[in-house]
């Protein structure tokens, strides 16, 4: 394991000859990660959330310009009133607390620079993968190459007893979730249909106009649950760098996120759209509803329990679900598996460019 017993393990700890300037160098350092975390958060808005407003646009449900102005209103509304549980896994799946403080928001920073970078190759692609997957392998590949295998809060042996919490519990959420999403969207459109059976065509514009509330409560479980990853990495920031002495996540940090992640809603995120909303299978106003009503209940009931999951993940698999309730030929599954594929190779990706960057970084100014 590298070691770290150059820098010392609070700024309290410097001898007095050096404090100012390492106290300097460490407000720049938490600064600089801030702003970091927030770009993250806002490429997570037009990466990840271009899946709320797929649906709606593809069924023609509503315009661009509508189903934007709705998401971005509510997606705001999410982070503020929607607690802080899920901020609470993240910001604690790692743990830095006797690492000097310079040494730990240099991981983080690193750890977020690959998650960015995997957001943004991705999304330059088109392919809808995973923010909370990058989130995830970035700094958890960071912490790993800087400080070792100890400082990343596993939780095996807490899954043994029964409790779920570190990257286990992320784990399992990024995992069970778009399975979850599946069924539950096979079952939703059946029952769905089995109820709308015998209606005349013009049930279309009802599943049309209901979309505007649907479409609202996915925005705000996305929300509840996206920008909170978010506002746990920003606690940990301030918590190491010696700014918050316990894990409570601040107000100017949730409305921060909540401004970042809808800036990045309004930015766009286009070419996912297109992969979504017309890559799966022809997507009609039921198709689209079903999507945004199962997608919305699964993610805001994991933003309850504290439990990360992919907005990607989730209305991609609800999608399938629903395209194989129905007919199963008229689902792409080739544009699928390339979409699986992309999930599967995201953590060890990210995982890999923040891993370099560390190496390039502590080569030029060895902060280890």
């Amino acid at each position: 394991m590298p070691s770290h017993g150059a820098l010392p393990l609070r700024t309290t700890d410097v001898v007095p000859a050096n404090e100012e300037a390492l106290m300097e160098l460490l407000s720049v350092l938490v600064y600089a990660a801030v702003v970091v975390v927030l770009l993250f958060d806002y490429t997570n808005g037009f990466h990840d959330a271009a899946n709320i407003i797929a649906t709606p646009i593809a069924s023609r449900a509503l315009t661009p310009i509508q189903a934007v102005t709705i998401v971005a209103a509510f997606e705001f509304l999410g982070p503020i009133l929607g607690g802080t549980a899920v901020a609470n896994t993240i910001g604690k799946f790692v743990n830095l607390d006797d690492v000097a403080a310079i040494l730990s928001v240099t991981v983080i920073l690193c750890g977020l620079s690959g998650a960015i970078f995997w957001n943004l190759i991705t999304w330059w692609f088109g392919i809808p993968s995973s923010s909370s997957h990058a989130l995830v392998g970035g700094l958890a590949g960071a912490v790993l190459i800087a400080v070792g295998s100890d400082h990343v809060i596993w939780g095996f042996s807490q899954l043994a007893q029964g409790h779920f919490t570190g990257v286990t519990k992320v784990l399992l959420a990024l995992i069970i979730s778009p399975i979850i999403g599946f069924w539950a969207g096979f079952f939703i459109h059946r029952l769905v249909f089995f109820l709308m059976r015998g209606a005349k065509p013009g049930v279309n514009k009802f599943f049309k106009r209901i979309q505007i509330f649907s479409c609202a409560g996915l925005a705000f479980a996305h929300g509840a649950n996206d920008a909170q990853k978010s506002m746990g990495i920003i606690t940990l920031v301030l918590i190491n760098g010696g700014i918050l002495t316990e894990f409570v996540v601040p107000f100017w940090v949730i409305l921060a996120c909540a401004t970042a992640i809808t800036l990045g809603i309004l930015s766009g995120g286009w070419r996912i759209v297109r992969t979504v909303g017309f890559g799966i299978f022809k997507v009609r106003p039921i198709h689209a509803f079903d999507a945004q009503l199962t997608s919305a209940s699964v993610i805001f009931t994991a933003s309850v329990i504290g439990a990360p999951v992919s907005t990607t993940h989730v209305v991609s698999s609800a999608l399938m679900g629903i395209g194989a309730s129905e007919r199963p030929k008229a689902v792409r599954w080739a544009k699928a598996r390339d979409i699986i594929s992309t999930w599967v190779i995201t953590i060890p990706g990210a995982g890999s460019v923040s891993v370099l960057t560390y190496l390039v970084v502590n080569a030029i100014v060895g902060v280890n």
